[in-house]
């Protein structure tokens, strides 16, 4: 156990790290193997390893500190950052990574690894060895991509559990999309949220100088759309019900 305690520090690493350990190639495969063996550490993905608790015999790293320590860059995003904050309606047994490294999805202790694509200029915050996307920029990603990632009922419910934002940090994200739908979409939907996110009327006219002409659609599936006028974008007509439905679920917590 001799290197146990440094790779304690560590929580999850790769080979380089253990070779600067050891001092060799040579000793740092022994070191994994026997480690390994022994149930110190486990091998999350192709040269990187998590280390065991010695007492919970599970991986001292929660699941979203292991995904932001996959690289150098990557940060928990989308859904996964939601749960890193607390504000998730469900847990999904997935993790959302944002990183410019290329890996195909993995699974690892019951957890499957999305990567997802990093914008240069994604807003993150770091907490010790957890690296997540803000919670606005969290929003507006989830908002974004809610069609491929929990869906939209799941994004409301968990956009409502957040206790406030800072406007400015929202505008901050949609402008580096510069995607005049996205707008379109935040518009609407955060609009609905207003009381609840405490958004001044300033902020939605601010966002509504941006809408697209033309016809689209915050759900091209839903049977039953509705114009409208404000945000020139098709809702479903029983949207509030799905905000209501939300109120209703937070007040059940």
């Amino acid at each position: 156990m001799k290197y146990y305690e440094k790779m304690l520090e560590l929580g999850c690493f790769n080979k380089s790290k253990v070779i600067e350990l050891t001092g060799s190639e040579a000793a740092a495969k022994s070191l994994l193997y026997d480690y390994q063996k022994k149930g110190y550490i486990e091998k999350v993905k192709r040269d990187f390893y998590a280390v065991i608790s010695l007492e919970t015999k599970q991986p001292i790293l929660s699941r979203y500190q292991i995904g932001s320590q996959l690289f150098s860059d990557a940060a928990i995003t989308h859904h996964s950052a939601f749960e890193a904050f607390g504000y998730a309606n469900q847990v999904f047994y997935e993790v959302y990574v944002a990183t410019d490294y290329r890996f195909r999805d993995f699974e690892y202790n019951g957890i499957l690894y999305h990567r997802m694509e990093r914008n240069a200029y994604t807003d993150m915050v770091t907490n010790g060895k957890l690296r997540v996307t803000g919670i606005e920029q969290t929003i507006v990603d989830s908002i974004k991509d809610f069609t491929k990632i929990a869906g939209l009922e799941e994004v409301i419910r968990c956009i409502m559990l957040v206790p406030s934002v800072k406007e400015e940090k929202i505008l901050e994200a949609l402008s580096v999309y510069d995607n005049k739908f996205l707008y379109q979409k935040c518009g609407y939907i955060l609009e609905q949220l207003q009381d609840e996110l405490g958004l001044s009327n300033d902020f939605f006219e601010y966002l509504s100088r941006y809408t697209a002409e033309g016809k689209r659609y915050l759900i091209k599936e839903n049977g039953q759309n509705v114009w409208n006028l404000k945000w020139k974008i098709y809702v479903p007509a029983d949207f509030m019900h799905l905000v209501d439905k939300g109120v209703s679920d937070y007040d059940a917590i």
